[in-house]
This record gives C-alpha cells, sequence and structure tokens, in this order.
C-alpha cells in the first residue's frame, strides 16, 4: 500500500506544492492532500484541519511535509505524528516531494531517507552557460528589443 502524504506550509505554498505534483501525477489527487495555513490562524484550527485531512488519506501510513521548522506549520505537526505510522520531514521543496511522491510504496522510514536526500540533491548552483546578452550590439540596427 502506498504512503499518503500531507503538505502543511504557510498559504499558498502547499497548494502550490501539491498542485505541481498533480500536474505531472494527476492521478494522485486521493493520497497527496495540502493544508495552507492561513496567517493568524488559531494553532486549535489548524490541528484540527490536520488531523481532518491526515483521516482521508488511504491506509495507516502519512509523511507530512511542512515548509519551515520551528514554524506553525511544523509546530502543529509535530503535535499530530505518532512516530509510528506518521512522520514529519520539514524543508519540503519540490524535488524532496517529487522524490517522495515515486517512492511512496516503500516503508515509511525508507521513505523519510529518500524525501531527505532528494530535498538535499538537488540544491545547487548552476553555472551560467551564455551570460545575457553576449555577441549583441546595443548599436546593432538588426536587433529589436521589445521590454515593456
Amino acid at each position: 500500500m502506498n504512503i499518503g502524504i500531507l503538505l502543511i506550509a504557510h498559504a499558498p505554498l502547499a497548494s502550490a506544492l501539491r498542485d505541481c505534483v498533480l500536474h505531472v501525477y494527476p492521478e494522485l489527487a486521493d493520497e497527496v492532500l495540502a493544508l495552507d495555513v492561513a496567517p493568524n490562524e488559531a494553532v486549535e484550527t489548524t490541528r484540527l484541519a490536520v488531523v481532518a485531512l491526515r483521516s482521508q488519506l488511504p491506509g495507516p501510513d502519512v509523511l507530512i511535509l511542512t515548509d519551515v521548522c520551528g514554524a506553525t506549520p511544523c509546530n502543529v505537526a509535530q503535535k499530530v505524528v505518532d512516530g509510528v505510522h506518521s512522520r514529519l520531514v520539514a524543508g519540503v521543496n519540490l524535488p524532496m516531494l517529487l522524490r517522495t511522491v515515486n517512492y511512496r510504496h516503500e516503508p515509511l522510514d525508507a521513505l523519510v531517507t529518500r524525501a531527505l536526500a532528494g530535498g538535499a540533491q538537488c540544491i545547487m548552483q548552476v553555472p551560467v552557460a551564455t551570460p545575457p546578452n553576449q555577441g549583441i550590439q546595443a548599436h546593432d540596427s538588426r536587433h529589436h528589443d521589445h521590454h515593456q
């Protein structure tokens, strides 16, 4: 059975990440859920929303991904994870989420390892291939810029 994935983040990040995943994997609408935490939302309101979403995920196991460790989404998630059937990883990014989606059939502990690796391995500085406007002369009459 696949592990359910619950995204909890400051609005609108959780929904935006879910939308990205569903763009690639539209069939996962029931396995990847999102909760956007609004500014100044009561902690208890957020906790109740997390519990309700958690109950909608199939299977006993769930991986919860949050945006910032120590912020409200993560703090609330800490109150609902049990360490047995649910785990929590903070610092979610799109590569981490895609990795978890692709390996959601693995055991929960293995999925946590995959999530951490996916998030970290895809953070890199990318070299510039060609400097912007290289080879175009400012006075070249054949070149027409249409910037607004």
